[in-house]
């Protein structure tokens, strides 16, 4: 399953290192950190495995070369995801969000902004320094926006405000779902910087937020509640992250004075590889609910025989199968569209919204193959029914993703007069 003809010779070497370390490294762990009710626990646990993705390159594999990363494609990062989200979506988002949260800083930084994240980032090898984003924010925002009633995606809503007062910014108000939260040193923050902007896109500035890690106060006016609490990714925290005063110099602002006003683009920039890292999570969940149904159905026998040989149950199969397929081609299609150096945002929607999709519906298949079994914690397909579902939600829900791609299609269809 998923073996792309398309592929370099290095590429599916990657492909084959990184399952054998998901496999061999992170899978012993995975229950446990699952059981573990407070995510900085289970990230200890997963610990040892991150350094040795560290060493293996794979946890600054999307960083540049020249910055200590390993430089590697889109296609090649989305291969990774989707064989380590085969053992854990979880540890994988723990690794990709950092990544997502660096790579606007690589692609727009400055000179210094570089030099000082990026090397903070790949030169540790334990996990300890971690790079957040956050765009979202909730109802009812302290700054005045509840953002619910805006129709454009939430982003284009922002109510954190940073008002110019010398050479700093201080800002007030109210982030949400951060990935990372406590954990992050550095977190990459849209925030609205000018009211009287011509357009609700041209409004909004990217900061990169310097932390101390940890929940409570985080130094200069950030506080970090408690996490929130999810059905699933136990093993990584979410939590929000609230301004009451905070000080943040010109010099935070990515990119630096040209970056004022140019937020929005930048941190779209960083979604478009998100939405193709969340088609590939749920490619590699999708895949291992796949595996697991199609063994149990060869084991449990019933009127004499496997269940496997039950036409329902074939039928069933089948129709999995090829949603896994069709999920993987079109997630390598929005990546290489990514490195391409095109606009992929139609393919990278497309990507996520069908993934994700297929994943909470081969993962339910999967479910229903194992019976009564399925719902036990003694069986893997009961943690993956609670990761599946976060597939649909983040980086933008099917609704939106079907608004992107409706919008792109009636730009590429216009008819003409």
């Amino acid at each position: 399953m998923t073996v792309n003809f398309t592929m370099s010779d290095e590429q599916k070497k990657l492909q084959h290192e990184v399952r054998a370390f998901a496999e061999n490294v992170l899978k012993p762990v995975v229950a446990a950190a699952d059981a573990e009710p407070d995510p900085l626990e289970g990230f200890r646990m997963t610990k040892p495995a991150y350094i040795e993705a560290y060493k293996a390159g794979i946890a600054m594999c999307m960083l540049p070369a020249e910055y200590g990363g390993g430089g590697v494609s889109c296609v090649d990062l989305v291969i990774a995801a989707e064989e380590i989200c085969v053992v854990d979506p979880g540890f994988a988002c723990t690794v990709l969000c950092n990544g997502l949260g660096l790579m606007p800083v690589a692609w727009y930084g400055s000179d210094e902004q570089k030099d000082r994240f990026l090397r903070a980032a790949t030169s540790d090898p334990t996990g300890e320094y971690l790079g957040g984003w956050t765009a979202s924010e909730p109802p009812g925002n302290p700054s005045g926006t509840a953002n619910f009633d805006i129709p454009l995606p939430r982003p284009a809503g922002v109510g954190l405000t940073a008002v110019r007062d010398g050479d700093d910014y201080v800002v007030n108000g109210q982030k949400m779902w951060l990935t990372n939260g406590a954990r992050a040193a550095v977190v990459a923050t849209l925030v609205k910087t000018d009211e009287g902007a011509d357009s609700v896109y041209r409004n909004m500035t990217t900061f990169l937020v310097d932390k101390t890690p940890g929940f409570g106060d985080a130094g200069n006016g950030v506080t970090i509640p408690p996490r929130i609490e999810k059905m699933g990714y136990k093993g990584v925290e979410t939590t929000e992250m609230v301004f009451d005063g905070t000080r943040l110099p010109v010099t935070s602002v990515l990119g630096g004075a040209e970056g004022l006003g140019r937020g929005f683009y930048q941190m779209m920039d960083g979604i478009e590889v998100g939405r193709v890292n969340v088609a590939a999570r749920g490619c590699g969940v999708a895949l291992r609910a796949f595996e697991l149904g199609i063994a149990y159905a060869q084991q449990r026998e019933t009127f004499g025989k496997p269940i496997a040989q039950h036409q329902a149950i074939m039928f069933k199969l089948a129709e999995m199968a090829t949603k896994v397929e069709a999920a993987h081609h079109m997630m390598v299609r929005a990546a290489r569209k990514k490195d391409s150096g095109q606009r992929n945002d139609l393919e990278a929607g497309m990507a996520k919204y069908l993934a994700a999709e297929y994943c909470k519906e081969v993962v339910e298949d999967s479910l229903r193959i194992h019976g009564g079994f399925g719902y036990t914690k003694e069986y893997e397909i009961e943690r993956l029914y609670r990761e599946a579902p976060m597939l649909l939600i983040g980086e933008g829900t099917a609704e939106i993703q079907k608004m992107i791609v409706g919008r792109r299609l009636l730009e590429d269809y216009k008819l003409q007069t």
